[in-house]
């Protein structure tokens, strides 16, 4: 059964030849997560399920086999998971724009993959209604909607993705040989993800995939080694605020060692780590 309320194909959308473009879907991905406007929501974390079909190009990868040519569709799941766990949004109809979003930001170098051209994306809330039924939310977005809005930064650049009064969601782009400086945040609750592999955090590699939630006043730092540009996702609440990045000096018994969660699947993390070899 067909979970999204339109096939996938015949809605496909068209390349620049007339050509449909190709559908890799992604559904019933379970995620816990706090969304809702009701006070019993906003404390406790209930179940979500997600559904995507996703429109790109596929040839070229089918022709040359690499995964920089599609969607590898292990790595995106788990970065909308971390999006969805670390957003604490209020409504689904936020969820899904920001997940849209996303999907359809054009991709960087250290975790390169084919453009999305379109997106459907669907939110089931299972739990919204008890048992007098099933909530969910379907939308669609093109590549073509959006423009994102860059800032430069003495670390190289960031690309804000999506914000509202609630949350921030933006691509920290670490350019070659550059840092950001220790630093903490006092108001901002912050969650990050690595995307590339090739960083040092807090002076120590760290995999691609591998999401931290900062505790306040926590000093911590980044480092790009690499001769590529390397990507942290980051979702700030509320979203950022300019004067809540402390720089502060490295603490005398050095930097805190932090231990992450993985987001991507073990093979995915030790692929991209051969790859960079």
């Amino acid at each position: 059964m067909n979970r999204l309320s339109s096939d996938a194909f015949a809605s496909a959308p068209r390349d620049a030849q007339g050509r449909p473009l190709d559908v890799i879907e992604l559904r019933q991905l379970p995620v816990n997560c706090i969304v809702g406007v009701y006070p019993a929501e906003r404390g406790t974390p209930q179940p979500l399920e997600l559904d995507v079909a996703l429109y790109l190009d596929t040839r070229k990868a089918a022709a040359e086999g690499s995964l920089r040519d599609t969607v590898d569709y292990a790595r995106l799941s788990g970065e909308l998971r971390f999006l969805l766990e670390s957003a604490d949004f209020r409504m689904l109809e936020t969820a899904a724009e920001a997940l849209c979003r996303y999907i359809l930001a054009p991709p960087t170098e250290d975790s390169a993959r084919a453009p999305v051209r379109a997106v459907t994306l669907r939110l089931f809330k299972p739990e919204a209604l008890g048992r007098a039924g099933r909530a969910s939310l379907q939308v669609h977005r093109t590549a073509d909607e959006y423009q994102f809005e860059q800032e430069d930064k003495p670390f190289g650049r960031v690309d804000i993705l999506f914000q509202d009064e609630h949350v921030g969601i933006y691509r920290l782009r670490i350019a070659p040989g550059r840092t950001i400086p220790t630093h903490e945040h006092r108001v901002m609750n912050e969650s990050e993800l690595v995307l590339g592999h090739g960083l040092l955090l807090q002076g120590q590699p760290v995999q691609a995939g591998t999401g931290f939630r900062w505790p306040k006043h926590l000093p911590h730092r980044y480092d790009n080694p690499k001769a590529i540009e390397q990507t942290v996702l980051c979702v700030d609440r509320p979203a950022f605020i300019p004067d809540d990045e402390v720089e502060v000096p490295e603490p005398s018994g050095g930097l805190m060692p932090v231990e992450g969660r993985a987001y991507y699947p073990a093979a995915a993390s030790t692929l991209e780590a051969e790859a960079e070899r």
